[in-house]
């Protein structure tokens, strides 16, 4: 499949940073055409500028209705010829209308395994926070197809790291970081060379 990727992000942008670097060394055979914010101060907006990307801050805020606000994001797809969506930190929920267009070609990646620690409200620091309240002795990230709800579409790939027992929320994000970086070019990789098969929620990875 050639990706023509848009990235939605509202942060600093570390894993769309990550996921240029991914192309640059050939680990990832894509080209990203759009980075969509909800954000005029995105970092994110930043990193596209610098790489000539074209970016378009499209918030809800500014539509009546979020049928408005899907056809803005829409067109805006449809301008720059996008065939697949990587959310990257971006802290809206992506509308149906989107969702349903772009079925089993939008994905976002989670600072947790899922489906523990997701859902509305979970995110960044939070997820964190709620994995060492909980006691947990791994934590990891998760890539992981989206749905019309928050955090509930079939996992694609996940990768664990230890929680280790002086951990803060700081330092725990910061290996898990690390893993998101790593994880999330190569399961775009899996789309270019068709190595993903979906039945429901099972998603399965084939070895070529």
């Amino acid at each position: 499949m050639n990706l023509r990727l848009a990235i939605f992000a509202s942060g600093r942008g570390s894993n769309f940073q990550a996921i240029l670097a991914a192309i640059a060394t050939q680990r990832l055979q894509a080209q990203v055409v759009l980075c969509v914010s909800n954000r005029d101060d995105a970092g994110a907006l930043q990193i596209a500028r610098a790489a000539k990307i074209p970016v378009a801050v499209i918030d809800e805020k500014q539509f009546a209705s979020s049928s408005e606000y899907a056809r803005a994001l829409l067109a805006a797809l449809a301008k720059h010829e996008v065939n697949f969506i990587a959310l990257a930190g971006f802290m809206r929920k992506v509308p149906v209308e989107v969702v349903r267009q772009f079925r089993q070609r939008i994905v976002n990646i989670h600072p947790a395994l899922l489906p523990g620690f997701g859902g509305k409200g979970l995110y960044g620091r939070r997820v964190h926070e709620a994995v060492l309240e909980y006691g947990c002795k791994i934590s990891g990230a998760t890539v992981h197809f989206v749905d019309e709800e928050y955090d509930t579409g079939p996992p694609i790939l996940q990768r664990c790291v230890a929680v280790l027992e002086h951990d803060t929320p700081e330092t725990l994000a910061a290996r898990v970081l690390e893993i998101e970086h790593q994880i999330y070019p190569e399961a775009l990789q899996l789309f270019v060379d068709n190595q993903i098969r979906a039945e429901g929620r099972k998603i399965s990875v084939f070895i070529k």
